[in-house]
């Protein structure tokens, strides 16, 4: 029997029929999305051509290195290395809350010592050579002593120099003042006559510096930048820290230009306790052993491009030493009372303090070696002279690599 065929009022049997709505809204969704996508990276790729057509490939690569988020425009953030190079100051930021003054706690007296520049060591020192007028060296033949030939700073104070929480061996360097100077930003702006204001632990190295002078920059305008750290030695309430500081001094100020003082470095050690409280012993100094240590450098005219003078010296002597270990404020007896700090013959109380045994430790010539690399990265290398690398190299069983050098690399001292 053939089957009834369907009139035209029949219903329809199962079949593909029209997408359920939530199915074609995810559909349109998708498809928006992609054409979006498509849009996005159209417009990216021709952005991306106007800005090459623009700036060129070195332009485009610089541009692309501030522009951290790829978005083809630099936010405020973004732009800050350039601003900062620009202008040679850098905004104010977050920085570690000072703690308040304890006014029961430790206090450390420092002297200063120094010996001015040797003139005569300067190639262009004499008035009139080569241009130079005794105005431009006014700042530097007027620097005959220190600012504060003595300071009375808190123990507390030091607690900038105790290493990060981290566990950390002897010789691990760490950065105290960490540099900010990178490929982009170069190095900070040569006209400028005043420091900004220190800012977390750079307060009491900036406190330190000013009884030399008291215009100290804490970082320098080129590398090296910054103030790095280890611990040489220690014990279980001490450590010995040495440390390592690249700053310099403005000498002039206006009408005057930039006259700008800068050591090859401040190095030294602190005896601190661990908790801060207790100062055992503090030098700073710039090293002497080498025949120029300063490098100066000042300006003959008001604009970052006016022409600039540089030269090299030597420097005796630029040292703050501590007079004995930090001593209380305040004493009191066994019952909590407040005791007169002299006897009663008026002399002041003598105080004693125990020895300290070191646990562990390094030769300072190690630590100074490890900050000095921490500073100079090609320092990882060693550096032979002529004779000694071919011996080295005969028992190595390497070739020499020769490099002919008028002066050293770091430190000034070229």
């Amino acid at each position: 029997m053939a089957a009834p065929r369907r009139g035209p009022g029949a219903m329809a049997g199962p079949g593909p029929g029209p997408a359920p709505p939530r199915l074609a809204l995810a559909l349109a969704l998708l498809a928006a999305l992609v054409a979006v996508k498509y849009y996005r990276d159209a417009e990216a790729a021709r952005q991306q051509e106007l800005a090459l057509k623009s700036l060129g490939n070195e332009g485009l690569f610089l541009f692309s290195s501030l522009d951290t988020n790829k978005d083809l425009y630099l936010s405020p953030e973004e732009f800050k290395p350039i601003a900062e190079k620009l202008t040679g100051v850098a905004p104010d930021s977050e920085s570690e809350e000072e703690e308040a003054p304890d006014p029961d706690g430790e206090t450390l007296s420092i002297v200063a010592k120094f010996q001015p520049l040797v003139m005569e060591t300067m190639t262009k020192s004499k008035d009139g050579f080569l241009g130079i007028s005794h105005v431009a060296l006014s700042g530097l033949r007027n620097w005959t002593a220190p600012a504060a030939p003595m300071s009375v700073l808190l123990a507390r104070q030091f607690k900038a120099f105790l290493p990060p929480k981290n566990n950390l061996d002897l010789g691990d360097p760490w950065w105290i003042i960490p540099s900010e100077l990178n490929i982009f930003t170069g190095y900070l702006s040569n006209n400028r006559f005043y420091p900004p204001p220190p800012k977390g632990k750079e307060v009491i190295i900036h406190k330190l510096l000013s009884m030399f002078h008291p215009r100290p920059f804490v970082k320098t305008r080129f590398a090296p930048q910054g103030a790095v750290a280890c611990i040489q030695a220690s014990s279980s309430f001490y450590y010995t820290i040495a440390f390592r500081i690249h700053a310099e001094f403005q000498l002039n100020e206006p009408p005057n230009f930039p006259f700008w003082f800068s050591p090859g470095q401040f190095t030294g050690y602190i005896v601190l306790s661990k908790d801060s409280s207790h100062v055992r012993d503090f030098r700073l100094f710039v090293p002497n052993n080498r025949s120029l240590n300063v490098d100066m450098e000042w300006l003959y005219g008001a604009s970052e491009s006016s022409n600039m003078e540089v030269d090299i010296g030597y420097l005796p002597q630029m040292e703050l030493e501590s007079t004995g270990p930090s001593i209380p404020t305040v004493i009191h007896d066994e019952n909590g009372n407040v005791v007169d700090s002299r006897d009663p013959s008026g002399e002041p109380i003598q105080f004693v303090f125990e020895d300290i045994t070191w646990q562990q430790q390094i030769p300072w010539q190690e630590a100074a070696h490890r900050l000095e690399v921490a500073m100079y990265p090609f320092k990882k290398i060693s550096y032979l002279p002529f004779t000694e690398a071919f011996e080295r190299a005969q028992a190595e069983k390497k070739l020499v690599h020769s490099i002919l050098l008028w002066g050293a690399l770091d430190d000034q001292s070229c």
